[in-house]
């Protein structure tokens, strides 16, 4: 048996892959760290708490850190460490309290690498999978070096056995510590005393979801050494581009430091989107430009920073449901080699992962300790980086109990009485893949969710699939059918025609089918059902009557999603006519696909569409009509009956019960300006404008009766999407009463002056 052999000879004898001596623990066998180091630094008892690595002052004020590791189950835990060479030091922690091994090792001080050993019984058939020869990630790393590359040595088992099926029950022996990134101690010193959180309330913010690298990886005004970092989206050149928008926060896909899967880089692919995490206090180390041993988590502070500094808020995407240790077959990084049966929620059979995330593995919220994981990671974003809020992937998996999606569930209810994250803003992505996992208007007061049944609607309509107008008016109204309930408000409803999963707005209507072949999949992934029309030609064509067509829709799709009620949430690069090339699933997509085309910005067709998107938010921000903060009552307010919100027809009359029911491709939504409830800093009644917007997805323009008294006596154009150039309203004004003609495939925004 050589060095290298990646099993010992007693799991050779054993056909079925259970070893002769399942409980026993061992070095590893492939020559690496056999024994123990010549010199071993001092470890002094510590503190249990706070877990993970904190640099501080010891007994006698003297400078080390504490380690703290929750390793239920283990039967002893090493810690390592590492020098610039890679040569390991293992000191034993043998101070044990409520599970939590914990030591103090004077002299390591900021910059140092480590990692852990956890020494247990190795018996997968009852989810036992301690294997001392992997080196495995602190899951409080404030900082991490290095990259995962998933080589075979770092599987708790041997990947390529022979007998696959039970593969994952024959323990690798082959040291993982070359192959694997460290955890590097990182030295808390800011306070945050100079930041100000712009703090804007719900019903005034706009979401503009961006990816960190995709944002400024191609933007010609960031300094090439900053594309694609932390520090380029707190460019200045960055910066402007979000503040001429008039986005209130960045809703950043996953920060927290992820791995690459095994059958991506087998592609030579990565993973792009980041939902694959594995270090959830740790800035995700390949977005920062200042370096890797700890600097990532300054620059992250500064960007933070810089953003408020500019009045826009930070919500991360964060991805608690599962980790990038995957199923059974899963590499070894962090929890699975710490206590899989305490991490991970386990089938019956406990070699088997319950999965409800399709990721192969989900977090076992139930148990106290991972609870205590993800909401100190939560409090970590919040206290010590600044983060405004957080969205939460695949939020119903959290909300399981023991197997069915709870309201009522540990987590759901730590969060509500938890005193700094019961006051940021939370997002529910609000379904799983499990069964029962989709609980879309079921979360409690103070989540938001994204709405994709208001997503469904609006694009129904717009291309022409909508039998009715029932389920658009809901949408449009604040979606009072989900929310209007215990106590929530319309801007429980997070607004979105498109997200980073799935078309851009601009394939939306461009493409009807999927083009994701350069994902390697041969076109299986991603969703089939779009909701899509491509204006009568598929992909890019130079027939100009459908790219105008196209650009019209464009407009349409924007102005309704910034008119409704609810929270809007933007996609970077929507606003310019980003493409995918019709990728409705471009996670894997380093590189041009998924990057910003800042020079789309030098075309006039989508400069138009930019100017465009930054009218309708300087006008949503000025007037309080379009962001309101109750749901609308539809009853007359005042003797002469008008009312907060009307519905009409083309002929100029308010809708009947029939109407709704009827085949319709015209709508005209009343926001009456004199009825918004609730008052002012200062206690004053709040009244604004009142505005009429017409919907019309025929494609012939259609005659529309303006309504007359009470509603209104003169009505001025403020939006016509009809028109190609956007940089100015129109100047159009009309009677009450009059027959306009809207335009085919067109949105109207018209000022109402009263009777």
């Amino acid at each position: 048996m050589s060095s290298a052999d990646p099993i010992s000879a007693e799991q050779q004898a054993v056909p079925d892959g259970r070893t002769a001596h399942d409980g026993e623990r061992r070095r590893a066998v492939n020559g690496r760290n056999s024994g123990p180091p010549p010199h071993r630094p001092a470890v002094w008892p510590g503190a249990p708490t706070p877990l993970g690595a904190r640099f501080r002052a010891g007994p006698d004020g003297v400078s080390g850190t504490n380690f703290a590791l929750w390793a239920g189950g283990a039967e002893a835990v090493e810690l390592c460490l590492f020098d610039r060479d890679g040569s390991e030091t293992r000191c034993p922690l043998t101070e044990l309290t409520h599970e939590i091994w914990h030591g103090f090792v004077p002299g390591v001080q900021p910059g140092q690498r480590y990692g852990y050993r956890v020494h247990g019984r190795w018996d997968p058939w009852t989810g036992a999978r301690w294997n001392p020869a992997k080196l495995v990630l602190d899951p409080y790393a404030r900082a991490v070096d290095g990259d995962f590359t998933l080589p075979p040595e770092v599987y708790g088992h041997v990947r390529d056995w022979p007998q696959q099926h039970v593969a994952d029950t024959v323990r690798d022996e082959r040291d993982s510590a070359p192959y694997v990134p460290k955890a590097v101690v990182v030295h808390d010193d800011d306070d945050w005393s100079d930041d100000r959180r712009p703090k804007t309330p719900w019903a005034d913010s706009v979401i503009y979801e961006l990816h960190v690298r995709g944002f400024t990886q191609l933007h010609p005004e960031v300094p090439e050494k900053l594309r694609g970092t932390y520090a380029g989206l707190a460019h200045p050149a960055a910066i402007d581009h979000l503040v001429r928008l008039g986005v209130t926060a960045v809703e950043l896909l996953p920060v927290h430091h992820f791995a690459h899967e095994d059958h991506l880089q087998r592609r030579g692919l990565r993973n792009y989107w980041g939902y694959n995490s594995i270090g959830y206090f740790a800035p995700h180390a390949a977005y920062s430009a200042s370096g890797t041993g700890g600097q990532q988590v300054g620059e992250f502070k500064r960007m933070v920073r810089a953003l408020h500094s500019a009045g826009i808020e930070v919500i991360l995407d964060v991805v608690y449901n599962h980790t990038a240790e995957a199923g059974e077959l899963g590499p070894t990084l962090s929890l699975r080699g710490i206590d899989n049966r305490g991490y991970y929620r386990l089938q019956p059979d406990a070699r088997r992962y319950a999965d409800y995330t399709g990721c192969g593995n989900t977090l076992h919220v139930v148990q106290p300790q991972v609870l205590r994981l993800i909401t100190d990671s939560l409090r970590y974003w919040v206290t010590e980086m600044g983060v405004d809020g957080f969205r939460f992937d695949l939020a119903a998996a959290l909300a399981r109990s023991m197997h069915d999606v709870d309201m009522l569930s540990p987590f759901l209810a730590v969060i509500a009485q938890d005193p700094v994250l019961r006051r940021v803003k939370l997002i529910a992505e609000p379904w799983d893949v499990g069964n029962g996992g989709y609980q879309v208007g079921a979360f409690p007061p103070l989540w938001t969710e994204w709405n994709d049944r208001y997503r469904d609607a609006v694009r129904d309509f717009w291309r022409g699939a909508l039998p009715d107008v029932r389920d658009l008016g809901y949408r449009l109204s604040g979606s009072s059918d989900l929310y209007a309930w215990g106590g929530r408000r319309p801007y429980a409803s997070i607004n979105f025609v498109t997200a980073h999963d799935g078309f851009t707005l601009r394939d939306l209507v461009s493409y009807e089918q999927k083009h994701n072949e350069a994902n390697g999949e041969s076109n299986r992934d991603g969703t089939n059902d779009n909701r899509s029309w491509n204006c009568g030609a598929e992909g890019e064509t130079d027939d100009e009557r459908i790219n105008a067509l196209r650009r019209r829709q464009l407009r349409n799709l924007l102005a309704t999603l910034l008119l409704s009620t609810g929270v809007p949430m933007l996609v970077a690069g929507d606003e310019m006519g980003r493409t995918q090339g019709g990728n409705n699933n471009a996670y894997c997509q380093d590189n041009p696909t998924g990057w910003i085309d800042w020079s789309l910005l030098d075309s006039p067709g989508w400069r138009t569409l930019f100017d465009l998107t930054s009218r309708l938010l300087a006008l949503r921000q000025a007037h309080p009509v379009l962001r309101r903060r109750a749901f609308f009552s539809g009853r007359p307010q005042t003797a002469d009956g008008l009312r907060d919100l009307a519905w009409f027809t083309p002929r100029g009359t308010e809708m009947t019960e029939q109407n709704w029911y009827d085949p319709a491709a015209t709508l005209g939504l009343y926001l009456s300006g004199r009825d918004i409830p609730g008052r002012d800093a200062r206690g004053a009644k709040v009244t604004d404008d009142s505005f009429l917007v017409v919907l019309h997805a025929g494609h012939r323009p259609v005659s529309f009766v303006l309504p007359g008294p009470p509603w209104a006596e003169v009505y001025d154009t403020v939006v016509d999407t009809s028109r190609e150039d956007q940089s100015a309203a129109p100047a159009d004004s009309h009677r009450a009463g009059a027959t306009i003609t809207v335009p085919a495939r067109s949105v109207l925004l018209l000022r109402v002056k009263p009777a």
